[in-house]
């Protein structure tokens, strides 16, 4: 089955549009588990997946035939990456393709935090009309800090622009990458300045647990804290810790360590983060909109690889 593709996650029918126009086929599985996978993927040359499993070790050694893996996304945390590097295997994600959702989300998130918008929802609906207890703060003149400038980050920057904030930003692994958007500083300055801060990592095993109680103290400022990267990056007992010190203001959290229920419900700090007033919470749908399910299809297919 040379340049067939096996489908494991639903995509776009762009994705099979434009594959097919490139002379590849493929079989599409939305539905497929891991045990199917691994059964099937000995006949394929490409896998395309969203984050349906782990594309671990027994994985790709049960596929010697692979030359590529779609990542219908931007984070590759569930491929092991650096074996798969190791077999020849071809890595394609598309964050080009949800970017623009990341950053609108986040933006989203922050002013909901500032305004009080679910709480002051919640007590009209309950009959209570509270105006002084959800005044809130304004984004001008705030410093934003967002720490890892790839693709969400930079989204992000952009769509502050209008907001007439200083956005200062920090990644470990670019430097000279200040631009009309954001300016390039030290981790040190980050901690020092942030009003607010972002995240917009991958998770390696250096961003694991990232955001703990020791990390969070350093800040010199009380600030809105959003993560739309991975959950495992935050401690999430960190975060209520920093909370009820009044060091965290409010926290948006697309993504947390566990995801999913019941899992989510079984987790010692569950409880405390869904009675919180201070935290807005969505089901790790930062980058997930209609136009992003058709935009990252898109992206994966204009990067697989000319048929020969």
């Amino acid at each position: 089955m040379k340049n067939n593709i096996l489908i494991v996650d639903d995509l776009h029918p762009a994705f099979m549009e434009q594959a097919s126009a490139k002379g590849y086929t493929f079989d599409y599985h939305p539905t497929m588990d891991l045990a199917g996978a691994t059964a099937a993927i000995g006949n394929y040359d490409g896998l395309a997946i969203r984050s349906k499993f782990q594309v671990d070790k027994a994985f790709i050694d049960a596929a010697p035939g692979l030359r590529f893996i779609c990542r219908a996304g931007a984070g590759m945390d569930n491929i092991d990456e650096a074996y798969a590097l190791s077999k020849g295997i071809q890595l394609i994600n598309a964050p080009e393709g949800n970017r623009d959702a990341v950053g609108e989300h986040a933006i989203g998130m922050l002013l909901s935090l500032m305004n009080n918008f679910n709480r002051g929802d919640q007590q009209i609906r309950q009959g209570s009309w509270q105006r002084e207890a959800n005044r809130g703060f304004e984004l001008k003149g705030r410093t934003v800090g967002i720490i890892g400038y790839g693709f969400m980050g930079s989204a992000f920057a952009r769509k502050l622009a209008g907001f007439e904030v200083n956005i200062i930003a920090y990644d470990k692994y670019k430097t000279g990458f200040s631009d009309s958007y954001a300016r390039e500083v030290s981790m040190e300055e980050i901690v020092k300045q942030s009003d607010v801060l972002s995240l917009h990592v991958p998770l390696t095993a250096e961003t694991n647990g990232l955001v703990d109680d020791e990390y969070l103290f350093h800040f010199r400022k009380p600030i809105f804290f959003l993560n739309l990267a991975r959950g495992k990056v935050v401690k999430t007992q960190a975060v209520l810790n920093a909370i009820k010190q009044g060091k965290i203001l409010g926290a948006g959290l697309d993504v947390l360590e566990i995801e999913k229920f019941p899992a989510l419900g079984e987790q010692a700090w569950y409880d405390e983060l869904r009675q919180s007033g201070q935290v807005l919470l969505s089901p790790h749908v930062g980058g997930w909109t209609f136009e992003s399910y058709r935009k990252i299809s898109e992206v994966l297919a204009a990067k697989l690889p000319a048929v020969i």
